[in-house]
């Protein structure tokens, strides 16, 4: 009767130890613990049930690191632990060995004889199995089987219980972000909103990349934004859909998740591990995907993490289209000042400078000294030229940017989302007739060679001074970026992002060239005939 009043005392004390832990690996080592404890186990193990119905996770106690680590690679669930997988029911075997379901231990295992093992339930569900070998006394009794059932059945609520606390720190981790993201959106320092986006995912998610990827086709995509590992080579790089976890997203527009993925960098292939893959809208109802990746063998993403980030990517879509509603009150606002400029600018300036210029005329009509009659007649042709360019700028202001969509218009706004990178903004020059002789699907190349090039400078150039022209030439479309950085390397390695202009080049029957400049620096060129694509 002692005997028996102390093992329940200890039942007792393993249940409250199991039970005042709430972060749930402390649950989980506390339980095997308790197990050892209370049936004087030499060894003792917690096996967790993932979603393949094999072992996911595996925490023992008993066995030293340096052991552990000659053993190998944790069990997956075979043999007499994968029996109890199988059928979740308690297993007592006073030689393991000889039970027909054993598959032997691993090289440089220690010997185990005696074994016993029972399920964890919660809420009617098996969570994983608790096995432990080695009783002191030799085998097992079936009343060590019992306290350890008893212990399980507790052990079922202080997991639930402790899954439920991190379910609540997570989710109110994540709605924190959320608004943390919402309101930088909505404010006015911040221009980035994707970037925002990832950075939060990012710390929340454990993650080792993070990107946001736009449906540029029906078979391409592109990245926009990413951070992590490899955060500047995947920035601006052009993927096909076909064969990618993000292009079936595309397609069905549901969240996936995988265990493991492939990012094409330049001409190599970089594994990631566990990853996601969730749907969201960007600017103008733009088809996206976030996509989230961890290290090669981290844990894989729980259901309730696809839910936090698909409930995330869904606020940044909403955040995002009321800060676009925002941003078009305040373009139209733009657009009325601008077009007050524009009348002032029409009805006054160039009205003034066309009669100084009629005057500068008259005037040099009587003088006598031609020396000075020419240097009136130049001054004529300067106001001329003047009158010229104030009529180019009132034309641009007039444009409705919004609806015209034109190459000038798209490519400024390029240089506007990329100044910020550069200590002094890019200059841009534009020549000869661009929004009228561009073809519709070469704008669409020229503006993302203009993207990716003077993204490339950003990110490696480390220049003072960048020019980008843009221009008509020859019956050739020209783009020309011009900086003043560290130049060319002498061993360059194939950027997929180079690659992309090569390609966009190509399409158009053009060409492509990157090159050194004297005196220090990098010449871009990218040129495509005009003629084959061009309608009237």
């Amino acid at each position: 009767m002692a005997d028996i009043e102390a093992r329940l005392r200890s039942l007792l004390t393993a249940n409250a130890a199991v039970v005042s832990q709430l972060e749930l690996s402390a649950v989980l080592r506390r339980i095997v613990e308790s197990a050892v404890e209370l049936v004087g186990a030499k060894y003792g193990a917690l096996g967790v049930i993932g979603p393949d119905g094999m072992l996911e996770e595996f925490i023992h106690v008993g066995l030293s690191a340096e052991t552990a680590e000659a053993i190998g690679p944790p069990p997956r669930g075979r043999g007499v632990l994968g029996a109890l997988i199988h059928d979740p029911h308690p297993i007592r075997l006073e030689h393991i060995g000889h039970d027909p379901r054993s598959v032997g231990f691993p090289r440089n295992h220690p010997r185990m004889d005696s074994f016993v093992g029972v399920p964890i339930r919660i809420r009617g569900e098996v969570f994983g199995n608790l096995y432990l070998t080695e009783h002191p006394d030799g085998a097992f009794t079936e009343e060590d089987t019992e306290l350890l059932e008893a212990l399980a059945a507790t052990a079922g609520i202080a997991i639930d219980n402790a899954r439920l606390y991190e379910d609540s720190v997570r989710r109110e981790r994540w709605a924190a972000a959320a608004a943390e993201m919402s309101a930088a959106m909505f404010s006015d320092e911040t221009g980035r909103p994707l970037q925002l986006l990832a950075d939060k995912v990012l710390q929340l998610t454990d993650a080792a990349t993070v990107v946001v990827i736009s449906s540029i086709s029906d078979t391409m995509m592109c990245v926009e934004v990413a951070r992590g590992e490899h955060a500047d080579e995947l920035t601006g790089s052009v993927h096909a859909q076909a064969g990618t976890l993000s292009g079936r997203v595309f397609d069905s527009w549901q969240p996936l998740q995988a265990s493991g993925d492939t990012v094409e960098l330049g001409d190599e292939l970089v594994a990631w591990g566990p990853t996601v893959v969730v749907p969201m809208l960007g600017a103008d109802g733009v088809p996206m995907v976030l996509t989230v990746g961890r290290p090669v063998g981290a844990p894989r993403f729980t259901d309730k993490d696809v839910d936090l980030a698909a409930d995330l990517a869904a606020q940044a879509t909403i955040a995002l289209e009321l800060a676009r509603g925002r941003s078009d009150r305040q373009a139209l606002a733009l657009m009325d000042e601008r077009g007050r400029i524009a009348r002032d600018l029409h009805d006054h300036v160039i009205q003034r400078l066309f009669g100084a210029g009629l005057s500068l005329q008259a005037v040099a009509g009587r003088v006598g000294d031609a020396a000075a009659r020419t240097e009136l007649l130049e001054q004529v042709d300067a106001l001329d030229a003047a009158i010229t360019e104030i009529r180019t700028v009132i034309f641009a202001l007039r444009q409705p940017r919004a609806s015209s969509g034109s190459v000038r218009h798209r490519i400024v706004d390029v240089i506007s989302e990329v100044a910020p990178s550069f200590s002094e903004s890019p200059r841009l020059v534009f020549q000869g007739p661009l929004d009228l002789r561009t073809p519709p699907d070469v704008a669409e190349d020229v503006v993302a060679v203009v993207r990716e090039g003077v993204s490339n400078v950003a990110r490696h150039a480390q220049a003072t001074e960048t020019s980008v022209r843009v221009g008509i030439a020859d019956e050739m479309l020209v783009v020309e970026i011009l900086d003043d950085g560290v130049g060319v390397p002498e061993s360059p390695t194939r950027r997929s992002g180079v690659g992309n202009l090569e390609d966009r080049a190509a399409r158009w029957n053009g060409e492509f060239a990157l090159t050194g400049r004297d005196g220090g620096g990098t010449r871009l060129r990218w040129a495509v005939p005009l003629a084959q694509g061009e309608t009237t």
